[in-house]
């Protein structure tokens, strides 16, 4: 079984905090009635967070989706840091913030190779800032794209960043394995961002203010020649 399959509608990483949760619920029993129901709302929440959705990703080669669910809070061209194994070049970053109520499994945006894996301690800001990008806890991978378009053999970078509340980044890729488009590698606890750099040149479809859907949203395409969008919430 891959890592986070839908066999089970929990991810593996919740297990343990269900299982508190429902500890917790269950002794809150005996204090009151009002108690439990705090307990059990809590316990349905810690399901919730922890569900692990199938999705429908397309597998056209090319497309790259977003690696979480989430609003894109920044859409920035930025000099990556030199620890991201990205080169100096400016790219296009897109960040995604995940609220505690939005499924916090990551994964990979486009097909490719895991060349370069960085775990950085940091601090713990709000996520949606810009800042959280630089500054907070993080551990990014930057794969070698494949597939029958222009970019392959270029670098896109996916970066899972701790929140306020998240204390716990799990990345289960392993430098030298080969990602699919859509396949889960990873998940954030409990509220948190993932920063997307495309590759050099690339030019985002989405906009600031869009949510996304993990695996399935496409936020770009290696062989679109679009310019960059624009958007306005109306």
């Amino acid at each position: 079984m891959k890592y986070g399959d839908t066999s089970s509608y929990i991810h593996p990483e919740g297990w343990l905090f269900v299982g508190l949760f429902g500890i917790a619920a269950i002794a809150l029993s005996f204090v009151g009635w009002p108690f439990f129901m705090i307990g059990l709302v809590l316990f349905g929440w810690c399901i919730y967070f922890f569900r692990n959705p199938p999705r429908v990703t397309p597998i056209r080669p090319g497309l790259v989706v977003s690696p979480a669910d989430g609003k894109i809070v920044a859409i920035e061209q930025v000099k990556p840091d030199a620890g991201l194994g990205l080169g100096d070049q400016t790219r296009t970053r897109i960040s995604i913030f995940l609220n505690v109520f939005d499924v916090h499994v990551n994964r990979s945006p486009i097909a490719g190779d895991v060349v370069h894996m960085q775990y950085r301690q940091g601090k713990f800001l709000n996520a949606s800032l810009d800042k959280a990008s630089v500054d907070n806890e993080r551990m990014a991978i930057a794969l070698q794209l494949t597939g029958e378009h222009g970019y392959a053999g270029q670098r896109l970078g996916v970066v899972q960043i701790a929140g306020l509340i998240a204390r716990r980044i799990v990345c289960k890729a392993q430098k030298g394995q080969p990602l699919k488009a859509g396949e889960r590698y990873g998940i954030i606890r409990f509220g948190s961002r993932t920063d997307v750099y495309l590759p050099v040149g690339l030019q985002p479809l989405v906009t600031v203010g869009q949510y996304m859907l993990g695996g399935e949203t496409v936020l770009a395409d290696c062989l679109s020649h679009e310019v960059a969008r624009e958007g306005e919430i109306r």
